[in-house]
């Protein structure tokens, strides 16, 4: 009796046993499963990988650099031209009104020069000495022209050479331009007072000499017979002689005697 229990005991002991080995057969089979699985996952990923690897070479990726440089400078490109077209714009802008204000420049200095031109036709002077010209005064020539000889000054009492004509007047009295010509100078002198010197063209030059409040300035044109001035308090080089209009003519710059080309 006691070995038969003995014996129920021991096959039931040997079944749990055998359950105990079967269950951890099981769960080992189970884990080399996973284990093996895991292994042939990291194989393909690492082979995957190495394809992906030696497919990019070089040549690709210097490609691939080239493709995204190419696609940067073609973006920025997009950006830039606005920014040029504005300045270009500018440029081309100044230089319109640069060439507009330059021929509009050449228009105004053609226009002046057709004026001057003009102008210089309408006031040509020329002095033809066969016309004469007009006394610029009437009176007495109390010291004539000469240049040949002296001639004896009163006031001065010396003999001097005399390069015009002195005609005595009274203070006052018109003086009148001798021909038509252009007003060049006017100034003071110690000898002559307020002196004019007109161009009368070709060469010939008149000057007017101790005259006061002339009518005319430096620029202005005169006629023949206009009044250019009167005759003023005469200078201490002439306080003797008494009041006159000292009257000279040039040509080329050398004194002539006005006389000569008088009107009678």
């Amino acid at each position: 009796m006691v070995k038969k229990m003995r014996k129920s005991r021991f096959w039931a002991f040997l079944g749990r046993k055998q359950y105990v080995i079967a269950g951890a057969i099981v769960i080992a089979a189970a884990v080399a499963t996973t284990v093996i699985y895991s292994d042939h996952e990291q194989q393909q990923r690492e082979q995957l990988e190495e394809e992906l690897a030696q497919e990019n070479t070089p040549e690709e990726a210097g490609l691939v650099a080239a493709t995204e440089s190419t696609e940067q400078t073609a973006q920025a490109s997009a950006v830039i031209p606005p920014e040029q077209t504005a300045e270009t714009e500018k440029l081309e802008q100044k230089a319109a009104e640069t060439t507009e204000s330059t021929e509009v420049a050449q228009v105004e200095k053609e226009a002046e020069n057709e004026t001057a031109e003009t102008g210089a036709g309408v006031n040509a002077l020329h002095f033809d000495p066969e016309d004469g010209m007009l006394w610029p005064m009437e009176g007495n020539v109390i010291l004539n022209y000469s240049m040949d000889s002296t001639i004896y000054f009163a006031t001065l009492d010396q003999y001097k050479y005399n390069p015009a004509v002195i005609i005595a007047g009274e203070v006052n009295n018109k003086v009148y331009s001798v021909a038509k010509g252009k007003v060049i100078g006017l100034s003071n002198n110690e000898e002559t007072g307020c002196t004019m010197t007109v161009d009368l063209g070709d060469g010939y030059r008149a000057i007017y000499g101790q005259l006061k409040e002339p009518n005319f300035a430096v620029g202005d044109y005169v006629e023949s017979g206009h009044v250019l001035g009167y005759v003023a308090e005469p200078t201490k080089y002439y306080s003797v002689e008494g009041s006159n209009l000292y009257f000279a003519l040039q040509k080329d710059g050398q004194p002539v005697d006005p006389v000569a080309f008088f009107q009678s």
